[in-house]
């Protein structure tokens, strides 16, 4: 039992919220806990907690919840902060998307050598940086011993600056690692007798360890590649119903084969613009959706929040059960296992997002790095150090790296210029006149006024 205090920032998302809450109440070790949810939307925040007190009572969850609409209300005295919020939501985004491709950007401005995932959102995200380093400096004021944990993405860029901005102490945590386990099923060995550790920085990490039975599994990649990978590609393009069904596409085979180490998670859906060019191009890659990022497949995920976020709501309408909308068990989500080592002293190891400190070879101290650690009451503590080939370093490594300093330069220094010169080194990119006309189009739409003042 724990009396521990749990803020959810951005809690009006239900569908991360109920997810949440699922696992805390399968958690015995932290019932008796405070969950206080926080929102702007009020309509989405009472959702949020009817749907929580609903839910605990259906399973005797012994759990407490409250609601408010203010910040540091929530964040004061927490033992934990989980920052999932997304400032402007989803659509914001997309309307930013829309107008820069208007000017020749496909998929937008933000677009980027890996990073073509859709919700990551850097170089046009200045109030998704804001609000994460603000909800970082509420910590610091507020509950200044309080665990920062930032869900909500860019999760490479906002764990880098809130560990140099601030003294909050911050995990960045993803489930992008858990792409391992697709790996698996197609190659049809049992999930129980696999290793596997991934690392590198969030949404750019490989499988470094695989084995089976002990035994190095590499081997059994190799072996599908050369015999499967072409028959099981021809059925998966015209079966495939899910548009994130891409562990093991052409795409990350493609990438295996030019950086050495398999793509885990959401790095197979970077890369660089050979996969992506166009929705053809994404089509051969990842299959007849064209992926989780392409205009069909984004379009897919969107809708699908919509519709469980209706069906959840309908059910406390109606008042039927809400366990039918969850697995048997925690869902396999890392966010509540982490809270659980950290406070009840319960060794793990859990992939964690933190900065380097000489947890990955080859890359600055300072930088958030994605790595496996075990988590305790004590802290985080690294599992020693980790190397990447070379080639990964050199080729990818190094210059997402460099994306993000430039991203977080935009949102520190402002200015017109950094815009300008990120569209510079875009391929898609045919004049100046094309980069201002779209840096134009991005900073005019309603609701980037002060956007736009920061980077006049």
């Amino acid at each position: 039992m724990s009396d521990l205090r749990i803020a959810i920032i951005g809690a009006g998302s239900l569908v991360w919220s109920a997810t949440l809450i699922h696992d805390l109440c399968l958690t015995p070790d932290l019932h008796g806990s405070t969950i206080v949810f926080m929102d702007i939307n009020k309509e989405r925040l009472d959702i949020v907690y009817n749907f929580a007190r609903r839910y605990a009572s259906e399973v005797k969850a012994n759990l407490s919840f409250e609601k408010t609409l203010n910040r540091e209300e929530a964040i004061r005295d927490s033992d934990f902060v989980i920052n999932t919020a997304m400032a402007k939501g989803h659509y914001y985004y997309e309307s930013m998307r829309e107008a820069s491709e208007k000017c020749g950007y496909y998929r937008g401005i933000n677009s980027t050598e890996w990073n073509m995932v859709s919700d990551y959102h850097t170089i046009w995200g200045y109030y998704q940086f804001k609000l994460a380093l603000d909800v970082a400096r509420d910590v610091e004021d507020h509950s200044r011993n309080a665990w920062l944990i930032q869900l909500s993405n860019p999760v490479f860029e906002l764990t880098t600056l809130i560990s140099r901005k601030t003294k909050a102490k911050v995990i960045g945590v993803c489930h992008g690692h858990l792409g391992y386990k697709d790996i698996v099923k197609v190659l049809g060995i049992n999930e129980k007798e696999v290793e596997a550790e991934s690392v590198g920085v969030n949404h750019v990490i490989w499988l470094t360890k695989f084995t089976y039975r002990g035994e190095d599994a590499y081997p059994l990649l190799d072996e599908w590649i050369e015999k499967e990978a072409e028959k099981y590609w021809e059925r998966w393009y015209w079966e495939q119903t899910n548009p994130f069904d891409v562990h093991m596409s052409p795409a990350a085979v493609d990438m295996y084969r030019r950086y050495g180490l398999f793509p885990v998670g959401d790095t197979v859906r970077g890369g660089t613009w050979k996969y992506h060019w166009d929705l053809e191009t994404k089509k051969r890659w990842y299959g007849p959706m064209g992926g989780p990022d392409s205009e069909i497949g984004w379009m897919m995920y969107l809708k699908y929040n919509e519709i469980r976020m209706n069906a959840l709501k309908e059910a406390l309408i109606k008042g039927t059960g809400l366990r039918y909308f969850f697995p048997e068990g925690r869902s396999g989500e890392p966010v509540i296992p982490i809270v659980e080592s950290l406070a009840c002293d319960k060794p793990g190891v859990h992939q964690v997002n933190v900065p380097n400190k000489g947890l990955l070879e080859g890359l600055p101290s300072d930088v958030a790095v994605e790595v496996p650690a075990t988590l305790d009451g004590k802290g985080v503590h690294g599992l020693g150090t980790k190397r990447l080939p070379a080639r990964i370093l050199n080729l990818v490594m190094q210059p997402r790296v460099m994306r993000m300093e430039w991203a977080l330069e935009a949102f520190l220094e402002g200015g017109r210029d950094v815009l300008f010169d990120w569209l510079m080194l875009d391929p898609r990119t045919r004049s100046t006149e094309q980069a201002e006309k779209a840096i134009d189009a991005v900073l005019s739409l309603p609701g980037n006024e002060e956007m736009a003042r920061h980077f006049r």
